[in-house]
């Protein structure tokens, strides 16, 4: 499963695989609990292969992010999304040296560390660029 179809709901916590569309919506799967929700319109949703993050030089795709989590953690688990502002920051430089501190926070850094685990521990560990088709 690619990153296309999973996402992020605003005040719902963990990530979510679109399932279907519906009349008013969507439904949605817990990656965490596996637990089915609908999804209306006026829920603010981010897929996460549209999320980047700040870099002084450009914005770098979450994937791009995530791979670099994965080498340095030879595609296991990573450092508690809980841990502290100080640590989470340090392993955040550790990963991208290049982020741009000023634009990206440490609430941003826990989101993208608590992701990663739940797509580790789901085996959904493929943060490749889905292939473009090319026209015949």
């Amino acid at each position: 499963m690619s990153l296309e179809k999973i996402m992020s709901i605003t005040g719902k916590p963990g990530l979510y695989v679109l399932r279907n569309q519906t009349r008013g919506g969507f439904l949605a799967e817990s990656l965490v609990d596996n637990k089915k929700i609908n999804v209306s319109a006026q829920n603010n949703v981010s897929l996460l292969s549209e999320i980047a993050i700040y870099t002084t030089s450009e914005e770098l795709p979450l994937r791009e992010v995530f791979k670099k989590i994965s080498e340095k953690e030879n595609g296991g688990e990573t450092i508690n999304h809980k841990s502290s502002k100080d640590e989470l920051e340090e392993f955040f430089f550790e990963i991208l040296p290049e982020y741009d501190e000023d634009r990206v926070y440490a609430s941003d850094i826990k989101k993208v560390v608590q992701w990663y685990n739940i797509l580790v521990k789901k085996g959904l560990t493929n943060f490749e660029a889905p292939k473009k088709e090319t026209a015949k």
